[in-house]
This record gives structure tokens, sequence and C-alpha cells, in this order.
């Protein structure tokens, strides 16, 4: 099996659009898994156009999307009758339109109508919407199943902003990022990895669940670690763990955590809670930042899950999510 080195660094996933649940892409638990902790980038057509937020109107007037009572998340499939798909027909059709304009769009798999009344400006008729047809963002590779090449990350779903709704996606891509820096956490302030698309397509993502984004690789990354034991719920205990992930450098490292409250019955992903306790890593971010999500979580010699999320209130203090549970939401 041909390896290649395909990029270095990771950052988080903030990304905004619709719940719908996608096909697995995984049919069997495997019993062991090459080791992740390196980034990769998804990209992907949303399925619609999402509202993300209103322009201001003039003084003393509404904004006409608002006022037609469109909100921030709201899918748009259709306009006067005719379906639109991307950002640009949208503008386009409004921009042309004479009178009022019915807008068809889906809140929480609910579809509705609005009657839009655009407003007028020398550049045409306009919504007064923020609107995104795509959907970017970076995350960590938590495993890689080296005989059919599906992979699984992040530990959480890419979801809506302000709702925590589930996005749709179609057509999504992974490839490579590389690091541009990294923001330091601090009580109150979430710290973050930054990082690029390197313009290199890598494979598939294919599934966007609560527990993880799965995809499949056209081949391994270089940076994979070593083939590691699949654990389970009933392999976690309190006590000494490690992350893997990349924070400076191209390599990704392991650091020390501990595993604390743990919680056997979760199906979510706040499975356990986890501390930083690596000196090195604590210097660098200042414990867990946005951007490590996926990093897998090793205990004992097996892969026994993935970090989720970040305490805001104290950085060194997350969450992390059981490995079957991602093993179930993949398929």
């Amino acid at each position: 099996m041909n390896r290649r080195k395909w990029g270095t660094g990771l950052a988080v996933l903030v990304l905004a659009a619709l719940c719908l649940l996608p096909t697995p892409v995984l049919a069997r638990t495997p019993d062991s898994v090459l080791l992740g902790g390196m980034p990769f980038g998804v990209r992907f057509m949303a399925e619609g156009i999402v509202v993300v937020g209103f322009s201001e109107a003039k003084q003393g007037e509404l904004n006409p999307a608002y006022a037609a009572g469109l909100r921030q998340g709201d899918v748009i499939t259709a306009v006067d009758g005719e379906s639109v798909s991307t950002a640009e027909e949208l503008s386009r059709r409004i921009g042309e339109s004479r009178g009022l304009v019915e807008i068809t769009y889906r809140r929480k798999d609910r579809e509705r109508v609005a009657i839009l009344c655009p407003a007028e400006s020398e550049r045409g008729r306009k919504a007064g919407l923020f609107i995104r047809d795509t959907v970017a963002g970076i995350g960590t590779v938590t495993w890689v199943d080296g005989e059919t090449m599906t992979f699984g990350g992040l530990g959480h779903g890419i979801c809506r902003d302000g709702t925590g709704d589930l996005i749709a996606i179609s057509d999504g891509a992974a490839e490579g990022v590389s690091i541009t820096g990294v923001t330091r956490g601090a009580p109150g302030v979430p710290g973050e990895l930054q990082g690029i698309f390197t313009g290199e397509v890598f494979g598939s993502v294919e599934a966007n669940t609560d527990c993880g984004v799965f995809g499949v690789f056209r081949e391994i990354p270089g940076d994979c670690g070593g083939d590691v034991p699949v654990g389970s719920r009933e392999d976690v205990h309190p006590g000494r763990a490690y992350i893997r992930c990349t924070v400076v450098g191209g390599e990704p490292e392991e650091y020390e955590v501990c595993i604390t409250d743990i919680n056997a019955r979760s199906r979510d992903n706040r499975s356990f809670s986890i501390v930083v306790t690596d000196p090195e890593l604590l210097e660098r971010t200042g414990g867990i930042v946005q951007g490590m999500s996926g990093s897998p979580v090793l205990q004992d010699g097996r892969l026994v899950g993935a970090v989720t999320h970040v305490l805001v209130g104290d950085p060194a203090e997350g969450y992390g999510v059981f490995i079957d549970n991602m093993f179930e939401a993949a398929g």
C-alpha cells in the first residue's frame, strides 16, 4: 500500500446547515485501525442555500427577508416555485424579479413559504440576506481502516450555527490542510488552531453524524500512526491516557491527559471528561483548543475515543466520545 504524506496541522470546523442523517459508509467495526491525529479539510455543497445572516436596512425600514419571516439557519430551495441550488442563482432570480417574490424554504425539516418584497437599490432588487451554498472547514482524522480505506474524524457532527442541527452534505471532499498559527486558550476565550487548505483532494466525505464525519480516502495518509487495537466503552476507566494531534511542525505527537467522569451509557459525543496534564501541550495551546476535535484518545494501548469539545471556562478540560459510538454512527 502506497503511503503518502498529504498535509500538516489541524483546525476546528465551524459550519452551518440542515439536519439530515446520511448514508453510512461502514459495514463492520474492525478489530484494529491505523491511528489518526493528522488534519484534513472538509468541503461540500450544502443541500440548499443556507441563510447565515441579514444585512442592515435603512433607518426606519425592515430588512426584507427578515420581515418576510426568514430566519438564520433556514434553507432556501425555490423562488416562485422553481428550484434554486446556488447563491448566485438565488441573487439573480431576486434581482430579475418583478413585484412580490415567493420563497420556498425548509426549517427543521418542515417546508414553508415566505412572501418577500425585495428592496430597490442602484444595483437591482435585494433580499437583504447573507447566504451560503458551500461549506468548508478543517478537522482531525481519528482513524483509518487500512483494508477499506474508510476513515472517521471530528468525533462530533458539522452543525448549523446557533441551532446545533446537523448539516446535510452533498458532494463532500476530503482535502489536505496546513497550519498557519495557533491562538492559546484562556478561561472564557477558547483557543484555536488555524489552518488553510492545500488544494489537494485525498478522498470523499460521505456521512455527517452526531458522533463524527466519515468518508473514504484514495490512499493512506503518510502521517498515520501504526495499527492499534480498537477498544470499547468497557475499556475506558479513570486515569492516564493520551491524545494524538498535530500542534506544531508536520507530524502528530502524543500528549498525556487524564480521563474522568465517565458516562458508560453515553450514546452521544460527550461520553467522558478529559483533563490535559501534559506540560508541553499546556504551554503550546493552554489545553484543548478548537481544532483538536477528532484527536484520537488512547488508553492502555487501545483506541478508546476522540476529543470532541473544550470547556470554555477552563481550556485544560474538555470531552471525548467513545470510539464505539463513532463506529456505530458510521455504520
